[in-house]
Order: structure tokens, then C-alpha cells, then sequence
């Protein structure tokens, strides 16, 4: 067990907002979003790999603050489109829009610092640091700190508070002076959406965070999820395979297969597709 040195929670408890606050902060969202453009666009946005076609022509808008949930069989082309948006990937052809401005040429560094947050289907993370040192790298990347941290980090308290908050925020605040490798599967989960939030992305990318848990573990990243939409700051794009998950959680749901868009509508609409019963469902919609 690795312990942080010098720095402890504090134990003061945050101070609740008023009801007039909550009426201006709620005020000021509807005004701001009026008449903006999509946080994300995708246009035509298609790459091939030799003779394949990965993604075809695919042409998707995610409103700002809205989950928008991507599924479709193995092979659709889910985390590939991911890769494109993220800039992992170049496409062939078609364009990626951010904000209304096109970043179809940018590198993911570069995507990151206007505010995409990308996760993987693997985890993530520095096992060997603690749970909040892990966090806190994140947070220092925003602040332009450099490599000074490795010398000089216990300086940092906000930076160490603030970081306690977001591990509050995925529930590992009782983790959080253990090292990184001694979390379970589902934790280190958590913390790698933990670390991705330390990055404050206008636009999350969330790819299979539910990948390899249990069943048991599954709630939990349900709920985190669920927080982090119902701040409604920040747009999330979800891949997931569990289609209970996806029911709950998602605004609108875009179904891929063989790397080709077939629907695009509410959770309810796709789930009485019959395009997506076929293609996806095998016939059906399957919960559980």
C-alpha cells in the first residue's frame, strides 16, 4: 500500500447552493445553449482499411449536454468512429466538428486541449501511483504545471483537493491513498473516469466502461454515469453493449452496422426499430 504524504481530506462539507442560485444557474444553461452550434458533428465521415470500409458516410449530430449512446454488433464500427472523433484515427473522407469549427485535421493532444475526453476499452492508468496521485497528474496537465510536479507536488493542496472531490465523485474517496494496482477491475474503472474529468472535457468519450466487470459492479458505473449527465455540462458519447444500461441512461441512440448508420432516434424509437431488430437484435429487443 502506497500512502500520500503531507496531504489529508478535508472534512469540511460543501456548501449547498440556494434556491435562487439553482433558479440563475438554471436560467443562465437555457440562455447559453440557444442557437449554438452541436458540440460534436460528424459529416459523411467514412475510412477504409484496404478493401474494408470501417465507417461509411456516417452523419451524426450530439447536442451539447445530451448522452448520445452508439451500439451496434461486433465489427459495426463503434470504436472505430470513436477513434475518428477522438482523432486516433484520419479518416478517408468527411469532416469532425467541434463547436461548430472543424477539427477533422487535428491530433487527439491537440483534441484533447479544445475539450474532447477519450476512454478506452482498456484500462488506463499509472498502477505503481496512488489513487489521487493518479488524478491529480490530470488536473496538473490543465494547469500548465510541467514537470515541476515530480519535485514539487506537495505544494498543491488545491490541486489534491480537488482531486479527493472527483474520486468522491466516481465513490473511491476510501481508496484514495492506495496505489493504483491494488483497485479491483470495476475500480480502476472508476478511476480512469475519475482521471478523464480531472481533464474537465466539454465532450466525454466513454467506450465500454463496463467492459470486463461483474454484474455486482455494473450499478455503480450506472450511477456515476447518471451524475455526471445530470450536471448537464458536459456532452457524453457512450459505446456499451449492456442495452439495459443504454436504455436508461441515453437521450437519443445511434445504431452502426457494418459500419453504416441505420437509425438515429430516441431510446424508445430504436428500440421498436425494425431495422434494428434485425440488424442488431436479432429480431428483438433483448434487455438484460
Amino acid at each position: 500500500m502506497k500512502e500520500s504524504v503531507g496531504w489529508a481530506p478535508s472534512l469540511i462539507p460543501d456548501s449547498p447552493r440556494t434556491t435562487d442560485q439553482i433558479e440563475f444557474h438554471s436560467i443562465y444553461i437555457k440562455k447559453s445553449t440557444m442557437d449554438k452550434a452541436p458540440a460534436i458533428e460528424t459529416r459523411d465521415l467514412t475510412i477504409r482499411f484496404g478493401g474494408n470500409i470501417a465507417v461509411n458516410e456516417v452523419s451524426l449530430v450530439f447536442e451539447e449536454y445530451h448522452l448520445k449512446s452508439i451500439i451496434g454488433p461486433n465489427g459495426a464500427g463503434k470504436t472505430t468512429l470513436f477513434n475518428l472523433i477522438s482523432g486516433q484515427y484520419k479518416p478517408t473522407s468527411g469532416r469532425v466538428y467541434l463547436n461548430g469549427e472543424d477539427v477533422t485535421g487535428l491530433d487527439p493532444a491537440s483534441r484533447t486541449k479544445l475539450g474532447i475526453g477519450r476512454s478506452f476499452q482498456l484500462t488506463n492508468i499509472f498502477p505503481t501511483l496512488t489513487v489521487l496521485e493518479n488524478v491529480r497528474l490530470a488536473l496538473q496537465s490543465k494547469v500548465d504545471v510541467g514537470m515541476v510536479f515530480w519535485h514539487h507536488w506537495r505544494s498543491y493542496t488545491e490541486l489534491e483537493d480537488r482531486a479527493y472531490d472527483l474520486l468522491k465523485q466516481v465513490l473511491l474517496e476510501d481508496r484514495w491513498r492506495y496505489a493504483a494496482s491494488t483497485l479491483t477491475h470495476g475500480e480502476q474503472r472508476k478511476l480512469e473516469i475519475a482521471i478523464l474529468l480531472g481533464l474537465d472535457p466539454a465532450v466525454l468519450l466513454l467506450d465500454e466502461p463496463t467492459a470486463g466487470m461483474s454484474i455486482e459492479e455494473v450499478p455503480a458505473i450506472l450511477e456515476i454515469i447518471q451524475d455526471i449527465k445530470a450536471a448537464h455540462n458536459r456532452t457524453i458519447l457512450l459505446v456499451e453493449h449492456k442495452f439495459d444500461m443504454i436504455m436508461t441512461v441515453s437521450d437519443t441512440i445511434a445504431v452502426l452496422k457494418e459500419g453504416q448508420l441505420i437509425c438515429d432516434d430516441t431510446p424508445e424509437a430504436v428500440s421498436n426499430n425494425e431495422k434494428v431488430q434485425a440488424a442488431y437484435l436479432g429480431g428483438g429487443v433483448k434487455h438484460g
